[in-house]
């Protein structure tokens, strides 16, 4: 006999209770109307003979790439599947686990039957259609449902796409990595409502309204221009950090310092947690508090004069220590074919200054190469949505000021990974910045024109659109510097769409002072009527602020006054991006001495933020004085 972990031995018993409690299986029930605990409908692992609970009725296995199936059973026993007209048989090792690989199949919208046997006892599952399996990663922004976003009511009310398949992942975690999820309605906090989780579903306005915008948009796009049968599998989960999305021994098989440290730390604390001083702790602040409340006449509740009595984990418990989320909501999907992965997160890894952003440059890269080895293809295609826009925006105001922000560098960490693995010969890695669908809330409703970006790159680089739909961002070719200016080449013709004054470059000279830059076209010299001609490929930085610009920096905000695209309505913004690589907490430069300690205290990063403050306030002396300086050229010369 195998042996399930602990917490799935009372799961059959759970469902069995909701049976008598309501009458009926609780499949029946409306999300909303189940209480406030999760409420299990199947555990991850069931009793007996059993299949893996990705493997369901109605699910969509991918085309074109061997069919891995596996699940549960009794040792020594022979599993056999069938399946399209191909089949495929194992045994059962001795941990009770088995695994059928059947041969690849091509895409069809023609539902059939999946017939797995051992011992006499069969699972059947009906309407299995083979198409495009994608899989959904990241934190709330890619979480968010299509429910709560700009024109989101429109594509629920048209969201009936019979071979747009879903499923999303319940909330798990390690440090053990699971099995298999269960099958549930999931509370959550945010929306104060129940969400049913792990079972596959034909894509209807009521499935649709809680699936993943982004993944919406995605499927729906890709399905409507292939043709062909898709399945998304949302695995995303809101709050979470890169680190907890990639495999523990792979973050500790990282040589970068700051990874080194993060793990070290998450380590310590776990070791360090003494789990009955915590609860002695508890309870003596509750016999505190019920004192003061008894003293002052309150009326207690029997059940709020019961001291806690539990256990908590510590740190161990936390959903973020390294390498949990992949453990509890990627591990049970090692092994399955699928096409690709789109992946939107962040948020969560920007309140640790330099050290976490230096940290997310080391892990970022090596968890997509994780996630493609979990799915069993080196080559599997990953597309990045860059970090989306958080705060009130950017103005030339306060532009310096608001270049100050972990955010803004763990966005351009991330459009570096995707720039070192395309230049590394990575044809399967994809991009699309966010930073413009600007919203003042750090969950901006605009997930709709997201999903189509990072659409666009699937459809053109794997589904043969790359003639008809464009998707990557226009890219630097050179840097050069001159006379008071930098000269930035590019690969394609760029400009604002609303053929207005480019914005979002910066620029600094030793000190490290950045001001916004004006940007003009570089003279390409004049036509054969005298006309000056401008190369749309080439932009000319200057500021009056700085007379010797050495660097530059482009969408330096979270929510940043930043307008270049490429020419030609493609929607195809420059990336977040930067030619220096000064430490965030030395810019400008002396604010805090010639040694910074990292992390910097608040106080310090007060100080910061007032020398950038104070170059704001520089600045717009300056402008008014050219202001006053021209009025009283006008005056005199009128």
């Amino acid at each position: 006999m195998r042996s399930l972990p602990s917490m799935h031995m009372s799961l059959i018993t759970l469902v069995n209770l909701m049976v008598i409690l309501v009458g009926a299986h609780p499949s029946g029930l409306f999300a909303q109307s189940l209480p406030r605990e999760d409420v299990i409908e199947f555990p991850a692992v069931a009793e007996g003979f059993c299949v893996s609970n990705v493997f369901q009725s109605g699910m969509v296995l991918q085309r074109d790439k061997p069919i891995r199936l596996w699940g549960w059973g009794t040792p020594g026993e022979t599993v056999e599947a069938g399946f399209g007209g191909v089949s495929g048989s194992s045994m059962v090792k001795e941990d009770g686990s088995w695994k059928v690989d059947l041969p690849a199949l091509p895409s069809s919208r023609e539902g059939r039957t999946l017939k797995i046997q051992s011992a006499g006892k069969q699972i059947s599952l009906q309407d299995i259609l083979i198409g495009d399996v994608w899989i959904l990663g990241g934190q709330s922004n890619m979480e968010f449902e299509l429910a709560k976003v700009e024109n989101g009511s429109l594509e629920i009310i048209s969201a009936n796409y019979p071979l747009i398949r879903v499923l999303t992942i319940p909330y798990a975690q390690g440090p053990e990595k699971q099995p298999s999820f269960p099958r549930l309605h999931q509370w959550s906090d945010w929306s104060r409502r129940h969400f049913r989780k792990g079972d596959w579903n034909a894509c209807t306005p009521e499935i649709a309204r809680e699936l993943s915008a982004i993944g919406f948009v995605f499927a729906r796009r890709i399905h409507q221009a292939s043709q062909v049968p898709i399945g998304v599998i949302d695995a995303s989960r809101g709050g979470t950090t890169v680190e907890t999305w990639t495999p523990l021994d792979v973050l500790q098989g990282i040589d970068g310092e700051a990874t080194k440290q993060k793990v070290l730390e998450f380590e310590q604390s776990a070791a360090q947690w003494d789990a009955e001083a915590d609860l002695t702790a508890r309870i003596n602040q509750h016999a505190s508090r019920l004192e003061r409340l008894l003293q002052d006449g309150k009326e207690v509740s029997e059940a709020d004069k019961q001291p806690p009595s539990d256990l908590r984990p510590g740190p161990i418990g936390n959903h973020n220590y390294p390498g949990h989320c992949y453990a509890g909501m990627i591990a049970p999907l090692e092994g399955l074919s699928i096409k690709g992965a789109i992946f939107h997160q962040g948020y969560n890894n920007a309140f640790d200054g330099t050290l976490g952003v230096r940290m997310y440059r080391e892990v970022f890269p090596e968890m997509i190469g994780s996630w493609r080895l979990a799915f069993g293809d080196p080559e599997m295609p990953f597309g990045i949505l860059s970090l989306c826009t958080d705060g009130y925006p950017q103005t030339l105001d306060d532009y310096s000021e608001k270049m100050f922000n972990t955010g803004i560098e763990i966005r351009e960490a991330q459009y570096q990974a995707f720039v070192d693995l395309l230049r590394s010969g990575d044809k399967k890695i994809g991009f699309a910045s966010t930073f413009d669908l600007r919203r003042r809330w750090y969950h901006p409703q605009l997930k709709l024109p997201a999903g189509e970006r990072i659409a666009r790159w699937a459809l053109a680089t794997e589904y043969g659109f790359e003639g008809q739909v464009e998707w990557k961002p226009p890219m630097l070719v050179e840097m050069k510097q001159f006379d008071g200016v930098i000269e930035l080449t590019f690969d394609r013709e760029v400009g604002d769409p609303m053929d207005g004054e480019i914005r979002g470059f910066a620029i600094a000279g030793d000190a490290r002072q950045f001001h916004p830059a004006e940007a003009q076209y570089a003279e390409r010299g004049k036509n054969d009527r005298g006309q000056m001609q401008y190369d749309r490929k080439r932009l000319v930085l200057s500021s009056p602020m700085v007379k010797k610009p050495i660097h530059y920096r482009y969408a330096w905000g979270r929510n940043p006054l930043a307008n270049l695209q490429a020419t030609g309505n493609k929607d195809l913004p420059f990336a977040t991006q930067r030619s220096d690589d000064w430490v965030m907490e030395e810019v400008p430069l002396g604010v805090l001495g010639d040694t910074v300690s990292l992390p910097i205290s608040r106080a310090d990063r007060s100080k910061v933020i007032g020398a950038l403050r104070a170059q704001d306030r520089q600045r717009q002396l300056h402008s008014a004085k050219q202001v006053l300086e021209n009025l009283g050229a006008t005056t005199v010369n009128p």
